[in-house]
């Protein structure tokens, strides 16, 4: 039996999803047909909307009327927008005991000598300042695979995934202050990362972002290799320093085993990128289903995007398990306000270009659909950018919703594996953590399926639910810890999108 023309996610909800596009005279409700063109994945009004009257989807608002709505009526930018309503934070009335799995789910993962569990394991080439970005690209590229020859400066040694060279933009003409503390915390977040069996650091020598000042401020004494490329004798001399250092590495690395360890060591970055108007009601709650499994069986989610958890905090501070917790959240969202204001912007920027040609219309509609990706359990902390994780169960970051920048400060923060859902078919990576790539729909998942790692439009052909999707994204999440490689590792991608963020005025 094929499922019906359109989706309704809540009893209140005014408008219903376009399952596909949808031709005038398609009965959308109950003495409602579609009165024009609707593309697929977007939204059709099933009662008259007055101006100024609110826009229901998930049982919330989305927006206001600019104009009146009639019943059949495409419903998007043309016709509502922002408004102000009052939210009730609730801080904490949803909070629930979590039922933990005993036991939990097993991986195969890499115990280090501190305890922590690895899911991969690379040798890092990080970057104080993007003058030293080149040198460290040469000495990765050392030991890349040629794709032309087959040589393989890594064949002896099975056990590394690789060599990378994470590198950036800033480190310099900057100010000290926040914008260095934050650069600093993201580079020292991945400088312990737990996917890096060693790690170098190099430098030009008179950047802003001193090594030594990042090592003391960091605390990274005796857990990696430092080199300037002025004291070292230019680029030639300090690429051949850093090759010898691999070289000396890769030995040591490779002695690493996996064993089987408990899901209560992972820690997996939420992300969502080229969202469409399905991304709510398929990817997103599905991972979401999966963040419980993960989050059940003792281990950590990190969602973050805070421009796009925007207008649906008051959701999130309802499952917090402090007062405290949830206005640390509401704390964030006002600085976000101020910030936009700041820099002649607003809120509603976000949904971008791509986001509203699938389907989704405004910030607020945008953010309700992005935190289903969290699922159901209790909000334990808030964290700042970069900052690393402390307590076990679902978290939230502080990050912008760029996606390359938000994922490099959940992987600072500790996270060991990236889930990413998508409708528009982004591509992404993010070494040295696995990223598991969904899609929100069968059409674009069949269209670049060299990228897509799980199809989530099972759940709107009708032939899954969210729950069953949800538990197979769980399993695929153990698969990828224990060391199969995800659709965007055989193409290696990963090292290109680390993306620190960037405050304060280049100088």
């Amino acid at each position: 039996m094929a499922p019906p023309p359109v989706i309704r996610l809540h009893p209140d909800d005014g408008v219903v999803i376009a399952r596909a596009t949808l031709l005038p005279g398609v009965q959308v409700a109950e003495g409602v047909v579609a009165t024009m063109r609707i593309p697929a994945g977007h939204k059709v009004a099933i009662r008259p909307h007055a101006v100024g009257q609110p826009v229901i989807r998930y049982g919330q608002i989305i927006g206001f009327a600019t104009v009146p709505i009639a019943p059949g009526e495409q419903v998007h930018v043309h016709n509502i927008g922002m408004g102000d309503f009052a939210k009730d934070y609730a801080y904490g009335e949803a909070a629930t005991p979590t039922q933990y799995v005993d036991p939990p789910a097993t991986f195969q993962g890499i115990r280090r000598p501190d305890g922590r569990v690895a899911t991969r394991n690379y040798i890092g080439i990080l970057t104080s300042v993007n003058c030293s970005a080149h040198v460290a690209g040469v000495v990765a590229d050392a030991f890349k695979r040629n794709p032309w020859t087959g040589a393989d400066p890594l064949a002896d040694f099975p056990n590394v995934d690789g060599v990378v060279a994470l590198t950036h933009k800033t480190g310099c003409g900057m100010s000290g202050g926040e914008p260095l503390a934050l650069l600093r915390r993201t580079l020292g977040g991945y400088a312990r990362h737990v996917n890096f069996s060693h790690v170098i650091v190099l430098g030009l020598g008179c950047e802003v972002n001193q090594i030594g000042g990042l090592m003391e401020e960091q605390r990274l004494a005796g857990r990696l290799r430092t080199l300037d490329i002025q004291d070292a004798g230019g680029s030639r001399k300090t690429v051949a320093a850093g090759i010898d250092f691999v070289r000396e590495s890769l030995t040591d690395s490779n002695k690493v085993h996996r064993e089987t360890v408990p899901a209560s060591d992972l820690i997996v970055a939420l992300q969502c990128g080229g969202s469409d108007g399905y991304s709510g009601v398929s990817a997103n709650p599905a991972l979401g289903a999966a963040s419980d499994l993960v989050v059940r069986n003792g281990g950590s989610v990190i969602l973050s995007e805070t421009p796009e958890t925007y207008g649906a905090e008051h959701l999130l501070t309802r499952r917090a398990t402090s007062r405290e917790v949830g206005e640390k959240l509401v704390g964030l969202m006002r600085w976000w306000e101020e910030y936009t204001k700041r820099e002649g912007a607003e809120m509603n920027t976000n949904p971008s270009p791509g986001n509203k040609a699938g389907g989704l219309t405004t910030i607020l509609e945008k953010s309700l659909g992005a935190m289903a990706k969290c699922g159901s359990t209790n909000l334990v902390d808030v964290l700042q950018y970069a900052e690393q994780l402390k307590i076990r169960g679902f978290n939230f970051m502080d990050t912008p919703g760029y996606d390359p920048v938000a994922a490099t400060g959940q992987v600072a923060g500790g996270a060991n594996l990236v889930c990413f859902t998508t409708g528009r078919g982004s591509v992404f990576g993010c070494k040295p953590a696995p990223s598991i790539k969904l899609a929100t729909n069968t059409p674009m998942f069949k269209h670049i399926e060299d990228d897509m790692d799980v199809n989530c439009g099972t759940i709107l052909d009708g032939d899954e639910t969210v729950q069953q999707c949800g538990a197979r994204i769980f399993d695929l999440i153990l698969r990828v810890a224990s060391g199969e490689p995800t659709k965007s590792e055989a193409f290696d991608f990963g090292s290109a999108e680390f993306a620190p963020w960037v405050l304060g005025a280049t100088m």
